[in-house]
């Protein structure tokens, strides 16, 4: 159907549309975490907020998996490095995304003051630390990754895991949580009523001008880093062979894709576009919904600005740049591309559909007499 090529490319943008789509669906419950202590002055007021996400995050989290499972399959390379690369650091993401199941389960379980108080904490850091995680890790993919791979492709990584908090990584993390923190207040407006929705709103306004100014910030730092580009290399149909390239540092090239291919300043346009509108429908307390799509469009834009940013490579390595994954050489092979392309035609569109249903069956906010009146079914 599809040449090796042609595959290859779209393999790198359903990865992106995976990643969007975790960072969108899942967004807002690591949004409602983080903001849990702020807008819940009471138990009950707490106990709202839970209740919008807890019927959802786990078919949200099925972006995750679907996301992890196609850098398994169709970037076997890029997932030895980054799990590996990143051991510590997916080790203590995972102990992080634990703290939500648990803290759903056993918050309620008990009726005393400081018992909820515990796990409303665990709620906060299971949203805050994977939002703040996953921001750094974007940070350290762009500047290049540490490892190299010798004549027999055996990794060697010689990272750690305080050297993933550098100043640009953190800039990054912190764009991530303001991101999050956003989109998950205009979830929390679309949801509640009352004193909650109130504060959501103004909690979303802090972190709408918190994300402007940050991905502003980190686009002009952005242009001073240095970027990589590919010399020889073995097309676009090559074998899937890191080490058959040659690539080139090129100081403060880190955005240069925009000059090569001026359309992809649409990407940080569309995030500013987003930013802008769910700040500007959140401040006048208007349309919760439409400042929530805008939200996501942030999202989408950002995370797309970082994906052309970096294009082709998947993975620079700061260490030997020769040995940077790319699109074209860090891939599964033709066939394996293939299958996986068909069963994503058939498969993806009845995750979107189970999703869409369940949202509509979802709608509308929840409310004080819903948690009184079910106090014992909900959370």
């Amino acid at each position: 159907m599809f040449d090796y090529g042609t595959l290859r490319l779209l393999w790198w943008a359903v990865l992106g549309v995976l990643l969007i789509g975790f960072a969108v669906m899942d967004g807002f419950d690591l949004g409602t975490a983080i903001l849990l202590p702020f807008v819940g002055r009471s138990d009950i007021e707490r106990r709202v907020a839970i209740n919008t996400i807890g019927p959802v995050w786990e078919g949200n989290q099925v972006w995750l998996i679907l996301g992890a499972g196609a850098i398994f399959a169709a970037w076997p390379p890029l997932y030895a490095v980054a799990f590996s690369g990143f051991y510590l650091a997916m080790l203590l993401l995972l102990c992080a995304l634990i703290l939500r199941p648990v803290g759903f389960k056993f918050r309620s379980k008990l009726e005393s003051r400081a018992w909820r108080t515990l796990w409303d904490a665990a709620l906060f850091v299971g949203g805050l630390v994977p939002a703040l995680v996953f921001g750094v890790a974007f940070g350290n993919v762009l500047q290049g990754v540490p490892f190299r791979f010798d004549d027999n492709l055996r990794l060697s990584y010689t990272g750690g895991l305080l050297d993933l908090f550098n100043p640009f990584a953190l800039l990054c993390g912190l764009v991530s949580v303001a991101m999050i923190t956003q989109h998950g207040a205009n979830w929390l407006a679309c949801k509640t009523e009352g004193a909650v929705r109130a504060r959501a709103r103004r909690a979303g306004v802090v972190a709408g001008v918190a994300l402007l100014g940050l991905f502003l910030a980190g686009g002009v730092w952005a242009g001073l880093l240095d970027g990589y580009a590919l010399g020889r290399f073995g097309g676009v149909d090559g074998p899937s062979n890191p080490l058959a390239k040659e690539v080139l540092r090129v100081p403060g090239g880190l955005l240069a894709n925009y000059t090569v291919h001026p359309w992809m300043i649409a990407a940080p346009l569309l995030a500013v576009l987003g930013i802008v509108v769910a700040l500007r429908l959140t401040r006048r307390a208007q349309r919760p919904v439409l400042a929530f799509l805008g939200s996501g469009l942030a999202i989408a834009g950002v995370i797309t600005t970082a994906g052309f940013s970096l294009f082709p490579f998947l993975l620079p390595s700061s260490l030997d740049p020769a040995a940077s994954l790319t699109v074209w050489d860090a891939s599964s092979s033709h066939t394996t591309l293939r299958i996986m392309t068909a069963a994503t035609a058939l498969l993806l569109p009845v995750v979107l559909a189970y999703t869409a249903w369940v949202y509509r069956v979802l709608r509308g906010p929840v409310t004080e007499a819903d948690i009184a009146r079910d106090t014992r079914t909900v959370y």
